[in-house]
């Protein structure tokens, strides 16, 4: 298309620079142009980079946030009773809660929509766990899709062509650019393909801590205010949670080896290693967020009686059969069908003490290399990889005492992924104080407890 003569790139950009506020027509013509190839690359770089720097108004972000929902198709479940929910996460080390929480969700009769990602980087991608089961289709087309949300209240697939393609568009442009860290392009881009998924409600995980993209409470919460601000001007009942992401969630960290602990748990099972349940972090916080979802969506009146739903669902065993009912639509008949790794190695303590500290982002990097994860997005992934945790925060280990377990199919020699891991705990004479695992609970307007 020609441009608008109206607006000129350059002036855009350098307005950006300067710190002001773009209009709606202004944000208009930069992702229309960027998106049918009129405005090269360069200058939307030259944008991105400016908001990095100067940042966006919140009227600015909601607005960016509507022109690239517009981008593409958007589903519609508004005829739907309760309303359609879904979750989203910022993102962690073994955050692996929504195999679990979808189906319980969809066990107590809500309707649930998810349109989720893939790992890149230290954080895992609920799709390629997924994928870990034979023949799991996550590349449905949005009728198909649509049509299992409202006949068994839930399906799990990758992000379409037509569901925000400006949003596609511009992450990869930000990805190779330097930008992606930029609060309000996050929050356009998450919410973007969040509303665009036809849902009236939406609980938001967002983590902080040595395993978050956000390491701090503060920031975190900053992130939780403006995705709600979002979320609350375009009518969705909303909450964030801000969760504790120090060390690891759960008992696995890789992809097949996640899907084996959501089974567990959705099992009934725990699994207890020196007086520890190393489920109960997980089963914890799926309860938790499918409480916030049963509770926002409608089909319960507070949130004691939705955490009641969610527990009945789980305990009953409604939740598995739910989650093995969507896998057999979806082509994985069989949910135990997972691959094992060729390779596995233990690692042990050099120390003894109190585990006082956890650096979980390096324990994800660590799992890159077995080829649990992607540094660039065409990347092949070992579903079979991973590592297993051997301790918590707090926990008193001994010398010699097992820590992790390395599992690999690529990797035989696991000697520097252990020299790495071994670097990612420090050690107290004494028991640090416990965080709780979730922190803080924030609510859109008139949606309070």
């Amino acid at each position: 298309m020609e441009q608008n003569s109206q607006f000129i790139p350059a002036e855009l950009i350098k307005k950006k620079k300067l710190g002001q506020e773009h209009s709606f027509e202004e944000l208009q013509f930069l992702i229309s142009s960027y998106v049918d190839e009129s405005l090269p690359d360069y200058q939307m770089s030259a944008w991105l980079m400016a908001i990095c720097f100067q940042g966006m108004t919140r009227k600015e972000t909601s607005s960016l946030t509507q022109i690239m929902l517009d981008s593409g198709d958007k589903m519609d479940f508004s005829h739907l009773t309760p309303l359609c929910v879904d979750k989203h996460s910022t993102g962690g080390v073994g955050d692996k809660t929504s195999l679990i929480l979808a189906p319980i969700v969809a066990a107590c009769g809500a309707p649930v929509a998810m349109i989720s990602g893939r790992g890149l980087g230290h954080t895992g991608g609920t799709l390629d766990k997924l994928d870990s089961m034979e023949g799991f289709s996550t590349s449905l087309d949005l009728p198909q899709f649509k049509n299992m949300v409202e006949e068994i209240k839930l399906s799990m697939i990758g992000q379409t062509k037509e569901i925000c393609p400006a949003d596609k568009k511009i992450y990869a442009l930000r990805d190779v650019t330097g930008t992606v860290e930029s609060l309000p392009l996050i929050c356009a881009s998450i919410m973007s393909k969040k509303i665009a998924e036809g849902i009236g409600a939406l609980a938001l995980d967002v983590k902080f801590g040595t395993g978050a993209f956000m390491k701090t409470k503060e920031d975190a919460k900053a992130l939780a205010e403006n995705l709600i601000f979002i979320g609350h001007d375009h009518k969705l009942k909303i909450s964030a949670s801000l969760t504790n992401m120090n060390q690891p969630l759960g008992k696995y960290i890789g992809n097949a080896l996640e899907v084996k602990e959501c089974l567990e748990i959705l099992e009934g099972k725990s699994h207890v290693e020196n007086n520890i349940d190393f489920y109960a972090d997980t089963k914890e916080l799926s309860l938790h967020l499918s409480a916030q979802m049963i509770f926002l969506c409608g089909k319960a009146d507070s949130l004691k009686e939705a955490r009641q739903l969610a527990e009945q669902a789980l305990s009953s065993g409604k939740a598995l059969k739910k989650f093995k009912e969507m896998a057999e639509i979806q082509n994985a008949p069989d949910v135990y069908n997972l691959p094992a790794a060729k390779y596995t190695h233990d690692v042990f303590s050099q120390n003894d003490g109190h585990i006082s500290q956890v650096a979980t982002e390096k324990i994800g990097v660590a799992s890159l290399k077995l080829g649990a994860g992607r540094m660039k997005s065409t990347d092949t992934l070992d579903l079979s990889s991973g590592i297993e945790i051997h301790f918590k925060l707090g926990q008193k280990i001994n010398k010699n005492q097992k820590l992790f377990t390395l599992f690999s199919s690529i990797v035989s020699d696991f000697s520097e992924v252990e020299g790495l891991l071994l670097k990612t705990i420090e050690y107290s004479a004494e028991k640090q104080k416990e965080t709780p695992l979730v922190s803080e609970i924030i609510y859109g307007d008139n949606y309070g407890q």
